[in-house]
C-alpha cells in the first residue's frame, strides 16, 4: 500500500520538522514584532521613584540666559519624567509645562514671583504677574501656593441682576489699582488720565447704550442687531471678545443667546473680576498669546480699539491669522474702531486684505478726537469663506 512506501515514510517522518520550522518562524516574528512596537530607546522600566510618582526635573543643558533661575520655577517649567515610562499621545517619556520663553530673560523677576512657600501663601504681586506677562512671560509658570483673596469675602450677586449690577467691593483685592473701591472707579470718567476704558465702571451711563441703536451714531458704530442680521438666524451661537473691557459686549449678546468669553488686562484696574462678576467668563491673555481655541470652531471674533497700530506689523500679522484659524467657515470677524495713522493706512489696508476675509462691511473715516494725529478709524465685518477656506 502507498502507506508502506519509502516516500511515504519518508514523508510521514519529515512532517514534525517542518512545524516545528514553522513553529519557531512564526514565534520569532511575533517577537519581533512586540518589540518593534513597545520597545523605545528613550524608555525605561518603571523604577521605585517612577512608581511613587516623585520624579526629578529633567534640566537641559543650556547656556545662559536658563542658568541662575530659581528652583520652584525649574520644577515648574522643566521636563518632568512620565511615572510610566514613554507614552504614545506625548510621543515621548517627558512632560514639559509650557512656559513662556522670555521667562528666562527677567530672572530678577521671575526670582520674586517664584519665591515662596510652597503649600503656603502666594504672595500679592499682581502688578508683578502681569508685567511679567506683557514682557511675553506667558504663560506663567505655575506655583505652588494659594492667591491672594479678601479675608471676607462675599457671595456673587445672582443672575440676571448680576449683569447691571456695581458688585461689592469685597470681591476684589484692591492692592495692586490706584482706586480702593469701585465708587472710585465709577467716578474716575471724570479724572484727567490716561487709564484705560475709564468710563466702563459705570452700568448706567455710555456703557448701557454701547452696540445699541441710538441718534446720532456714526456710520462706523454698527449695532449688534445689523451685524448678527447678516448671517442666518441662530448661526451665531459662540465667540470671542479681545480686549472687551467691562464685558458688555458679551453681556449684551447672552440677550442674544450668543456665549462670548472676553479677554482683558487688568490695567489699574479689577477689569477681570469685574467681568466674572457679571456672569461672564474671562480670559486673562494678552494680545501676543495664541487664541486657546481649536481650529475652526467659534462663530464670531470681535475686537474694539485694541486691535490697532500699536502692535509690531508683523505680529498684528499673525494675530490675523490666529483669529482666522479659530473661526469656522462662515464665522465673522467684527473689527470695531481699528485706527492708524493715515500714513500707515497704505501699508495696513493691504495686510488686512491679504488675511483672506470676504468683506460684509467695510466703513473708514477720519479719528477726529486728536487732529492733529492724522489718524484713520476703520469698522469693518469680516467673513471667513464657507466654502474653500483653506
Amino acid at each position: 500500500m502507498g502507506s508502506n512506501s519509502p516516500k511515504a515514510n519518508k514523508t510521514s517522518f519529515c512532517l514534525p520538522g517542518h512545524i516545528f520550522f514553522l513553529f519557531l518562524l512564526l514565534s520569532t516574528n511575533l517577537l519581533t514584532f512586540f518589540l518593534s512596537t513597545t520597545y523605545n530607546p528613550c524608555s525605561t522600566l518603571p523604577t521605585e521613584k517612577a512608581v511613587s510618582r516623585v520624579t526629578e526635573p529633567v534640566v537641559p543643558n543650556l547656556n545662559d540666559p536658563e542658568e541662575g533661575l530659581p528652583e520652584e520655577f525649574v520644577a515648574s517649567a522643566y521636563g518632568q519624567k512620565l511615572p510610566f515610562g514613554f507614552n504614545r499621545r506625548f510621543d515621548s517619556d517627558t512632560m514639559y509645562t509650557p512656559v513662556g520663553r522670555a521667562c528666562v530673560f527677567y530672572k530678577d523677576d521671575i526670582k520674586k514671583y517664584m519665591t515662596y512657600n510652597v503649600n503656603g501663601s502666594c504672595p500679592d504681586d499682581e502688578q508683578l504677574t502681569q508685567k511679567l506677562m506683557l514682557k511675553g512671560c506667558e504663560p506663567l509658570p505655575r506655583r505652588r501656593c494659594r492667591p491672594a483673596a479678601v479675608a471676607n469675602y462675599e457671595e456673587p450677586i445672582p443672575y440676571p441682576d448680576c449683569q447691571w449690577t456695581t458688585p461689592p467691593d469685597s470681591s476684589v483685592v484692591w492692592t495692586a489699582h490706584t482706586c480702593k473701591n469701585y465708587t472710585c472707579l465709577v467716578k474716575r470718567r471724570f479724572a484727567k488720565s490716561n487709564d484705560d476704558c475709564k468710563d466702563c465702571f459705570d452700568l448706567h451711563d455710555r456703557e448701557i447704550h454701547r452696540w445699541l441703536p441710538r441718534e446720532g451714531k456714526s456710520a462706523m458704530e454698527f449695532t449688534f442687531d445689523e451685524v448678527l442680521a447678516l448671517k442666518n438666524p441662530g448661526t451665531i451661537r459662540i465667540g470671542l471678545d479681545i480686549g472687551g473691557g467691562a464685558g458688555t459686549f458679551a453681556v449684551r449678546m447672552m440677550e442674544r443667546n450668543v456665549t462670548i468669553v472676553t479677554t482683558s488686562m487688568n490695567f489699574n484696574a479689577p477689569f477681570n473680576n469685574f467681568i466674572a462678576s457679571r456672569g461672564i467668563v474671562p480670559l486673562y491673555i494678552t494680545i501676543s498669546q495664541r487664541l486657546p481655541f481649536f481650529d475652526n470652531t467659534l462663530d464670531i471674533v470681535h475686537s474694539m480699539h485694541v486691535i490697532s497700530n500699536w502692535i509690531p506689523t508683523t505680529l498684528l500679522q499673525f494675530l490675523l491669522y490666529d483669529i482666522y484659524r479659530v473661526l469656522r467657515p462662515g464665522g465673522i470677524f467684527w473689527l470695531d474702531h481699528f485706527f492708524c495713522r493715515l500714513d500707515q493706512w497704505q501699508e495696513y489696508k493691504p495686510l488686512l486684505e491679504s488675511i483672506g476675509f470676504n468683506s460684509l462691511k467695510w466703513v473708514e473715516g477720519r479719528k477726529l478726537d486728536k487732529p492733529d494725529h492724522q489718524e484713520v478709524y476703520l469698522s469693518a465685518i469680516l467673513e471667513k469663506p464657507l466654502k474653500n477656506s483653506w
